[in-house]
């Protein structure tokens, strides 16, 4: 029974350092999406979704985050 316990928690480890990771790498492609947007002069439809789409992957994975009591500071 340990033995599983064990395994669970490390499972859990492994899937909290890849939210984190998926978390600023989602960061990083929103902010670059709204430099681009706010740059341009006349933003496309499609550009704008990405941009929303991004955002809101973003914000998903950081209350799931706060759901499983992870920090995403780093």
């Amino acid at each position: 029974m340990t033995r599983l316990l064990s395994s669970k928690k490390i499972k859990k480890n492994e899937v909290d350092k890849q939210l984190l990771d998926d978390i600023f790498k989602l960061k990083n492609e929103w902010m670059n999406l709204k430099s681009i947007i706010e740059r341009s002069f006349e933003p496309s439809e499609i550009g704008l979704y990405d941009l929303s789409i991004a955002e809101a992957k973003y914000f998903f994975l950081l209350r799931e985050a706060r759901h499983r009591k992870i920090s995403a500071l780093r």
